[in-house]
């Protein structure tokens, strides 16, 4: 794995509650690291490196749920895919509905990824492919604001019911977007008892790192809007439009 060179430093100013998790997907066995000494499920690999005091990785014999299908690791079982698991689980109506959330289910290519490494900010020696943060909303708005703040990229969360370990890792990994999502809302999350309710996990692929922490350098954090109150917030609003109106009136 590549050293460690992208400065991450700036989401130390955060304070999160817990510490930012950095991954990353690997078809070799990584030299140096410690493998998982227990079974998890791949969303729950989050916690466990926001605990642990050192970095660890996992293989699909460490995986107890179903994160190995869109890690490319095992096939989903034909009963699975067959929409049964679902409805058995009384997350869906009928099979047909399990069925159709497979088109979408982001996955890498069988064998590709044997490995997945995963270490807290504080213990990161090697540049990550995602860094996954568990943020406050008002933490989560000023993330989301560094990535805009610069490219006026849009703000995208996408998702589903079940599987959503998919769309924290491999969605961003493979599409090059940061993803977001609310804690409490994903079948397997909630029913492992992984997260409080509220939170919002943000990934972040590698590309768009080095643009969010040199915004985050480069911006006002918490904005004057923010923190004036409502009344002053409209009284600034209608003198900035007064002004722009004056002055387009001579372009």
């Amino acid at each position: 794995m590549r050293p460690l060179q992208t400065d991450l430093s700036i989401f130390n100013r955060f304070e999160f509650e817990k510490p930012p998790v950095g991954v990353k997907f690997l078809y070799f066995k990584p030299k140096g690291i410690k493998p998982l000494d227990k079974s998890l499920a791949f969303c729950e690999t989050i916690k466990e490196a926001q605990q642990r005091k050192s970095p660890f990785y996992f293989t699909k014999e460490n995986e107890n749920c179903f994160g190995k299908v869109p890690l490319g690791m095992e096939k989903m079982p034909s009963w699975g895919k067959g929409g049964e698991l679902g409805p058995g689980f009384e997350i869906f109506q009928e099979p047909r509905a399990n069925t159709r959330i497979y088109q979408y289910v982001p996955q890498f290519p069988a064998g590709t990824v044997n490995y997945v490494v995963l270490s807290s900010l504080d213990k990161l020696t090697f540049e990550p492919d995602l860094l996954i943060l568990m943020a406050t909303p008002s933490q989560a708005e000023i993330v989301l604001r560094a990535m805009s703040y610069s490219t006026g990229q849009i703000w995208e969360s996408k998702t589903m019911g079940v599987l959503g370990c998919a769309w924290i890792f491999v969605y961003p990994y493979q599409s090059g977007k940061v993803n977001y999502t609310v804690t409490g809302i994903s079948f397997g999350m909630k029913a492992h008892e992984i997260f409080p309710e509220g939170w919002i996990l943000i990934s972040i692929p590698w590309d768009w790192m080095p643009i969010i922490t040199q915004n985050l350098k480069e911006m006002k954090w918490v904005l004057p809007s923010y923190t004036d109150g409502r009344g002053k917030y409209l009284k600034r609003k209608e003198r900035l439009i007064e002004k722009l109106t004056k002055k387009s009136a001579n372009p």
